[in-house]
């Protein structure tokens, strides 16, 4: 089978993560697979790139102009599928893959699409879903939220929970030290993941643990702010900032704890990677992260923007090994059940073979 990925770009992130980890998976198992990225390469294209899987950098251009490029690229590839992830690709290439003739398109939509929604985006993508064959939803809770999006495609709507390849037990040499128990963040500074709660949670826990320890894998624009605030609480020896890391296999081996403090999630790669070693998870109660954490009975979730009560989930976990031994075996359970790269694939396999009710 022929199958073109489209995205906006190939930068370290957790749609383009489970993109790349979805390649290498489909050419694994005998099909022709290649990229199509809008906007850059970034550092995941230079590695599909350097293992031999074709990524073409479209470039970006006025929407008319992208449709005709598009038109052009599947005319000449002629794919037997187009899987699109997430709106602006799916705008950008889901009617150019059935005026090319493609048999299936899939657009898969990798946040939570929570109300408020933006009225024209939405109507625009559900416009133009009339051209997929499917839209995948990557938890319960984005799948409900698309259903009452304005004109919602409600047949062509399924879920399919992403599913990362696990995370390999690192080396002792490969840990990052560590003085005590310690609570791991890996993805984007960005504001809507609201790491203040997170690093204000930590600032309050740590009175109850002193040796406790957060740190922050990942860079973005919020870093400077999130300096600040680390200064301001006097909590220097409680934050570690490493930056963004290809390999996060120490971090995640090393560590007791994984949390997020977001607004607004999805189904985020990097939780399903604490899954994947045991990490009991502390989230807050949005989306899909909340959905899979208290379904597996995997960790504790906190309300957005508490810090107090995210503090007293961190100070429960940190002071009680025995509870995160028998939340860490829940969480690798589920992983093994239904969240592995091979789970996925198996299901996105399904429906580029599918044709919708619509």
């Amino acid at each position: 089978m022929k199958i073109i990925h489209v995205i906006y770009s190939l930068e370290m992130g957790g749609a383009e993560i489970l993109v790349a980890q979805l390649c290498r998976l489909q050419r694994q198992h005998g099909h022709d697979v290649s990229v199509i990225a809008y906007s850059n390469l970034g550092p995941l294209g230079e590695q599909l790139i350097d293992e031999g899987i074709p990524v073409v950098v479209l470039g970006e251009a006025p929407l008319p102009r992208t449709f005709l490029r598009f038109v052009s690229a599947f005319r000449r590839l002629r794919p037997d599928v187009v899987h699109c992830h997430n709106p602006a690709p799916t705008l950008q290439a889901a009617i150019p893959a059935k005026l090319a003739g493609t048999r299936a398109v899939i657009s898969t939509r990798h946040s939570l699409v929570a109300p408020p929604y933006e009225m024209g985006a939405e109507i625009a993508f559900n416009l133009v879903a009339r051209f997929t064959d499917w839209i995948v939803g990557i938890c319960d809770a984005t799948c409900e939220n698309l259903r009452h999006t304005p004109g919602a495609r409600r047949r062509k709507i399924v879920r399919i929970y992403n599913g990362v390849d696990p995370v390999l037990p690192a080396d002792e040499q490969e840990k990052p030290h560590k003085k005590g128990p310690t609570v791991l963040f890996v993805g984007r500074l960005a504001a809507i993941k609201d790491l203040p709660t997170l690093i204000r949670a930590v600032a309050i826990a740590a009175t109850r643990i002193p040796n406790l320890h957060l740190w922050v894998v990942g860079h973005g624009a919020e870093r400077p702010l999130l300096d600040n605030l680390v200064s301001e609480l006097g909590i220097e020896d409680h934050v570690t900032f490493w930056g963004e890391r290809l390999d996060v296999a120490g971090f995640f081996s090393a560590a007791d704890i994984y949390c997020m403090s977001s607004v607004s999630e999805g189904l985020p790669m990097s939780l399903l990677q604490a899954m994947s070693v045991g990490l009991p998870a502390v989230v807050t109660n949005v989306g899909g992260m909340a959905e899979v954490v208290r379904n597996a009975n995997a960790g504790l979730t906190a309300p957005v923007g508490d810090s107090s009560a995210m503090a007293e989930a961190l100070v429960q976990l940190a002071s009680d090994p025995t509870r995160r031994r028998t939340l860490s075996e829940n969480a690798s359970n589920a992983y093994r059940e239904h969240f592995t790269l091979e789970h996925m694939d198996a299901s996105y396999m399904e429906l580029y073979r599918r044709r919708s009710q619509d």
